[in-house]
């Protein structure tokens, strides 16, 4: 359901419960793993607007930080069975590893006009209840990502070494010139 009473009902992919962001939009076919890992999604809910998300699984390599950062999902299909020599798991086990909840089925591209259109706005994916004055009564109640300090949820708590084995080059390429 979105702050607006827009209401979209699908199934649950991921864990199961409720969650509560900013629901935004990602027109990427690919990628999934990387935009869910990316710091800059934190406290908001992705919708993928590809209608096919899952099918080539996730992997310890194609990731942005150390843990989705992305409070939920939405897709129109989620892929349990995907084509991938490099993939370790499945798009829904990886969403339960980090317990997200996310949302399947719907048509993502109605919510993505109806975002675009009216302009970013919370909304919460729930399993627990489908009382609409219930869910609206919760995005109430919290608070906008305006003006909040996110950086604090996505930063490490002290300095650390990256790959110190490699030697780094800032040489720069001459056709650049």
């Amino acid at each position: 359901m979105l702050e607006d009473g827009k209401l979209f009902k699908g199934e649950n992919i991921g864990c199961s419960g409720e969650t509560i962001g900013e629901v935004v939009f990602n027109t990427s076919m690919i990628g999934y793993q990387e935009i869910l890992t990316d710091p800059s999604y934190c406290e908001q809910i992705v919708t993928m607007t590809y209608p096919q998300i899952g099918n080539y699984g996730v992997n310890s390599v194609d990731v942005e930080s150390d843990k989705i950062q992305a409070k939920g999902l939405i897709v129109k299909e989620c892929f349990n069975y995907y084509s991938n020599w490099r993939a370790e798991g499945s798009l829904e086990d990886y969403l339960k590893k980090y317990n997200i909840v996310g949302l399947a089925g719907i048509d993502t591209r109605q919510l993505t006009r109806h975002i675009r259109l009216e302009g970013a706005m919370k909304g919460i994916i729930s399993t627990e209840t489908e009382a609409e004055s219930e869910l609206k009564k919760k995005m109430e109640g919290y608070p906008s990502i305006i003006k909040r300090d996110l950086v604090k949820y996505v930063t490490c708590d002290k300095p650390y070494i990256y790959n110190p084995s490699i030697v780094l080059s800032f040489k720069f390429k001459c056709v650049i010139l």
